[in-house]
């Protein structure tokens, strides 16, 4: 038999919990994974070739936002989040056991409420619920969707019993709709059914004159025939800009669905979303009991900490490794973290967006490496929009944050397309501040090189120096040469290591090396800054500290 696409055929794995053994929809499932499976099951890295450094300044751009959709680092957060979801979907299907005739009941009783119209009516009142309940609540860009997104990944969505001739829908995750009704939410669902299983649910059920009771019911029957273990409802924020009365009517049906059906529910949704869950908790039957988390912006560390062992030091120390840039450094400067921090208040996505453009606009300007003045110049430049949001995090007042929560990204799509076409049409005059001033056949031997295993801060001098001097041979002349000094490297003078020295513009100042005083000069905004920046780097001579130290000549 040939399973439709994203179904697998039921494979039963002894789960070793007494509470979870027999039950066909539970040991079908993946087995729960350790610490460090979960964690490389989550991750997602980009890979890095070295010679890739020095592609053309538009191949690169390609290459660098990549980033926004394929990185994604795993912190503590979401191995807990990762928990209280596979705990939610197995301990959801403790009371529905296809095998024992419970699930049977369920969709008996689910039959009586469509026939009868009524929600709460049952015909075998011995089937209880085990289902719980989740509210997810987080700023826009702050990962939630995200997150949740790729820990459903690690569960196939259909699962095939042939034993059983059934077909298990393991998640099914459906937008809250904009307006807010509750028939609208039904036409999703049923959308949602018909888009993963080739259904007509949308016409036999949505597209009739059903009353929303009805339609509810007939959700509530549909969970159950095909054993949806997960129901996850995103952008629940949009119930909060209704009346009261829509509100409490679309809650009392969550309840139901958890309390009656007995399926597991995630409400994801942003502050707004808070208002439906205090009404419920203010409720004397306190509804679902929604248990929530707060999915915070990462923190800044505190002075006494040390920056890596935080949240925000590993997020940030594993996404600056991902720089395509001639002249990145291998660590963040305690300045550039705290501004990068400062900028995005901690939001990941604003976190990764800043440092994407910041990394364009240093191949676009030739500065080849991201400076605090280039990511100020993006955040002042390319994210105006969310300028509001940023000064209300900043502010910490929750009425403030509350006000801006549906965060708006501006689209960065468009940003790097403008910035890729001011590349092209400034790549003459950037190529002669680039890697080898634009010498195609240099940088291609470079690239041979590094992919040969020949990486190293020598590697540029002796590329130079070689076009230098044996301008007439060919490439496959050149390499020879270059092999040779790069194994007797010990014998090349300083000045060959360091290529020679060379008038630079001022305005091309910025192309230069960190350490070199013409390019602190280019980043300070006053004389000051350059000679604390030369004293910094030893650059420049501290004479008063040496006379302080109570020397003598």
């Amino acid at each position: 038999m040939t399973l439709p696409a994203g179904m697998v055929s039921a494979v039963y794995q002894n789960t070793g919990i007494l509470s979870y053994q027999g039950n066909p929809l539970i040991e079908a499932l993946p087995p729960i994974p350790e610490r460090k499976q979960l964690i490389a099951g989550l991750s997602e890295t980009i890979e890095l070739r070295p010679s890739e450094i020095y592609l053309d300044g538009q191949t690169r751009v390609h290459i660098i936002s990549q980033l926004l959709d394929g990185f994604f680092q795993p912190l503590a957060r979401h191995i807990e989040l990762e928990s209280k979801v596979s705990i939610m979907l197995r301990q959801g299907y403790v009371g529905r056991n296809l095998a024992t005739g419970d699930l049977s009941a369920h969709l008996q009783n689910g039959y009586e409420r469509i026939k009868s119209g009524d929600l709460k009516a049952f015909r075998f009142d011995h089937v209880e619920s085990t289902a719980k309940s989740l509210a997810f609540i987080g700023c826009s860009g702050s990962g939630k969707t995200s997150s949740l997104n790729r820990i459903l990944a690690t569960y196939p969505q259909l699962i095939h019993h042939p034993e059983h001739n059934f077909t298990q829908i393991v998640f099914l995750k459906i937008d809250c709709p904009h307006d807010g009704s509750l028939k609208s939410l039904c036409h999703n669902f049923f959308r949602e059914i018909d888009s993963i299983l080739g259904t007509d649910y949308v016409r036999r059920y949505g597209e009739k004159r059903h009353g929303v009771e009805t339609m509810i019911a007939l959700m509530s029957q549909l969970a159950n025939t095909y054993a949806i273990g997960l129901l996850v409802i995103d952008e629940i924020q949009h119930l909060s800009v209704r009346a009261s009365g829509g509100a409490e009517k679309m809650l009392n049906f969550f309840v139901t669905l958890v309390n009656e059906i007995s399926v597991p529910v995630v409400m994801v949704g942003t502050p707004k979303a808070r208002s439906v869950f205090e009404t419920d908790l203010r409720s004397a039957r306190r509804g679902a009991g929604f248990g929530s988390i707060l999915w915070e912006p990462l923190n800044q560390p505190s002075p006494e900490q040390s920056a890596l062992r935080t949240e925000w030091g590993a997020f940030t120390q594993k996404l600056w490794k991902y720089q395509w840039l001639t002249k990145a450094g291998d660590t963040i400067s305690e300045e550039l973290r705290d501004l990068w921090f400062d900028l995005s208040q901690g939001i990941m996505d604003v976190v990764i967006k800043l440092f994407v453009l910041s990394q364009i606009r240093a191949v676009v300007t030739g500065t080849e490496r991201i400076t605090p003045n280039i990511m100020k110049a993006v955040y002042h430049d390319e994210l105006k929009p969310i300028h509001p949001m940023m000064e209300a995090l900043r502010s910490g007042d929750p009425a403030k944050i509350a006000q801006y929560s549906d965060l708006t990204i501006p689209d960065v799509d468009k940003k790097i397309l403008e910035l890729s076409n001011l590349l092209e049409s400034t790549k003459d005059q950037i190529r002669k501040s680039n890697q080898y001033s634009g010498n195609e056949q240099a940088i291609r031997l470079h690239n041979m090189l590094v992919d040969m295993g020949y990486e190293s801060d020598l590697l540029e001098p002796l590329i130079q120096r070689a076009f230098e001097e044996h301008r007439d041979l060919k490439l496959k002349d050149l390499m020879p040469i270059i092999l040779n000094w790069y194994q007797s490297s010990e014998q090349a003078p300083r000045a060959q290591k360091k290529g020679k020295s060379k008038s630079v513009k001022v305005k091309e100042w910025h192309t230069l090396d960190s350490d070199d005083l013409r390019f602190m000069h280019s980043q300070a905004a006053n004389e000051d800054e350059v000679l604390d920046s030369a004293h910094q780097s030893g650059l420049v001579f501290n004479t008063d500290h040496w006379l302080g130290s109570g020397k003598q000549v």
